[in-house]
C-alpha cells in the first residue's frame, strides 16, 4: 500500500468531516459518507442506521471463527468554531471539538489498509457510533442489536489527548475513565420583594450554602483513596434584580470509577440537600442520573494493545498511563458485553484542550491511529 496516499486521503476525509459536522443521533451525512468508503473499499458488508445513525461494517478474510471489532466515535459538538481554518465547520453553532472527525478519519484508513492489504485470518466489525458526547450512542446500538446482529469477541478504541506529543502512545489496565453521573436539585420557597426578604423563604441563600456544603461529599465523607469529583456547574433561579427568587436550580455532574463510591455519592448528595432545606425552610428535591459508566480495560488485552503499539510507535513512546481520567467514554458499554481495550493518542504538546472552540484534530496523528488498528486486528486474528 503507498502509505503516503493512505496519509493523504485520510487528511482529505477528515477535513471533510471537520467542515460538516454533526451533533449526536444526526449524523446522517457523516455516516453516508463513511458508508460509501467502506463499499468503495469493497467491504463484505455495511449496515447503516444502527442505533439510529451507527454504521457497521464487516471485512473477512481467511476462515477464522473470531471477531475483532475497532470502534470510532462520529458525533461533534454544539460549540461554535473560532479561527480561520481552510476547513472549518460550515454548520454553524456544531463543531469538532473533540477530534471525532480524526478518530472517524483513522477507523477509515485502518479499513482501506485491512481491505487491501489483509493479513489476518478472521471477522473484523469497523463500528462507527453516534452520540458518544451525551453518552447514548453505544446504548442505541446495543438496544438494536450490533451483538447479536454482528456478533464480535473484543473491542479496542482510540481517544486523541491533547498534551501528549504526536506519536506518542499510552493506556492502562483497569480504570482508565471514570463514570459520569448528572444530578439537579431544585428548591422551593417562597420568593418576595427584595426589600422585604423576611416576609417570604427565598432560596437564593439556601442555594448558595447548599453550592459550598455540596464541596463536603468529597472532601470529607469519602475515602480519600477514591478518585471522584463533585462539580456544581449551574445555579438558576427565577429571581430578578428587585424579586427574591422563590425557585433555584442546582445542575452539576459527579464522576467516579466504582459503583458503590458513586451510591455513597448519591446517599451524601440527598442527606446533605435535605439537611440545608430544612435549616432554611424551604423543599429540596434530588434527581440523580448515571449517564456514563466506569471504562475498565481489560488487563490481558491491554497487554495485546501494547504488543500491538510496539509495532508502530517508538519504544520510548510508548508508556503505562499513570493514572485514570476522570473524563467519560461511552465506550464503556461494549465493555458490559465483551473484553476490550481503550487507549490515548498524542495530539500534540500544543494542542488547544478537548471542547475548546480553537481546537483541531492534528493530521501527523492520523497514520499511528489507522496503523495501531491495523495492528491490533493482525496481532489478534
Amino acid at each position: 500500500m503507498d502509505i503516503d496516499q493512505l496519509v493523504s486521503d485520510m487528511r482529505a476525509w477528515r477535513h471533510h468531516l471537520h467542515a460538516h459536522p454533526e451533533f449526536g443521533f444526526e449524523e446522517k451525512r457523516t455516516s453516508a459518507f463513511v458508508a460509501a468508503k467502506l463499499r468503495e473499499f469493497g467491504f463484505d458488508e455495511v449496515v447503516e442506521g444502527i442505533g439510529g445513525t451507527g454504521v457497521v461494517g464487516t471485512l473477512k478474510r481467511g476462515s477464522g471463527n473470531r471477531s475483532v471489532a475497532l470502534r470510532a466515535d462520529m458525533d461533534a459538538l454544539r460549540i461554535p468554531e473560532q479561527g480561520n481554518l481552510p476547513y472549518a465547520s460550515k454548520n454553524a453553532g456544531v463543531m469538532h471539538a473533540c477530534g471525532h472527525d480524526g478518530h472517524t478519519a483513522m477507523l477509515l484508513g485502518a479499513a482501506k489498509m485491512l481491505a487491501e492489504e489483509g493479513g489476518f485470518d478472521g471477522t473484523v466489525r469497523f463500528v462507527f457510533q453516534p452520540a458518544e458526547e451525551w453518552g447514548r450512542g453505544a446504548l442505541a446500538m446495543i438496544e438494536d442489536g450490533i451483538m447479536h446482529r454482528f456478533p464480535f469477541d473484543e473491542i479496542y478504541g482510540i481517544h486523541n489527548m491533547p498534551g501528549l506529543p504526536v506519536g506518542h502512545f499510552e493506556t492502562r489496565p483497569g480504570a482508565i475513565m471514570s463514570a459520569e453521573d448528572n444530578f439537579e436539585i431544585v428548591l422551593r420557597g417562597i420568593g418576595g420583594h427584595a426589600a422585604r426578604p423576611h416576609g417570604g423563604n427565598e432560596v437564593l441563600v439556601a442555594a448558595c450554602a447548599l453550592v459550598t456544603n455540596l464541596q463536603t461529599i468529597v472532601s470529607r465523607r469519602l475515602n480519600p483513596t477514591d478518585i471522584s469529583v463533585v462539580s456544581v456547574t449551574e445555579l438558576v433561579t427565577d429571581g430578578t434584580r428587585n424579586a427574591l427568587p422563590g425557585l433555584a436550580r442546582i445542575l452539576g455532574d459527579a464522576r467516579s470509577f466504582r459503583p458503590e463510591v458513586s451510591a455513597e455519592i448519591e446517599k451524601q448528595m440527598r442527606v446533605i440537600a435535605k439537611g440545608t432545606a430544612l435549616t432554611y425552610n424551604v423543599s429540596a428535591e434530588v434527581s440523580y442520573t448515571r449517564e456514563f459508566v466506569p471504562l475498565l480495560n481489560d488487563a490481558a488485552l491491554t497487554n495485546e494493545a501494547f504488543a500491538a503499539a510496539a509495532d508502530v510507535f517508538e519504544p520510548n513512546n510508548v508508556a503505562v498511563r499513570r493514572e485514570p481520567m476522570t473524563g467519560s467514554e461511552d465506550f464503556a458499554r461494549f465493555l458490559d458485553f465483551v473484553p476490550g481495550c481503550f487507549v490515548f493518542l498524542g495530539n500534540g504538546t500544543h494542542s488547544a484542550p478537548l471542547h475548546n472552540p480553537t481546537y483541531d484534530f492534528n493530521d501527523e496523528a492520523l497514520i499511528y491511529g489507522a496503523q495501531f488498528h491495523a495492528s491490533i486486528v493482525r496481532r489478534r486474528l
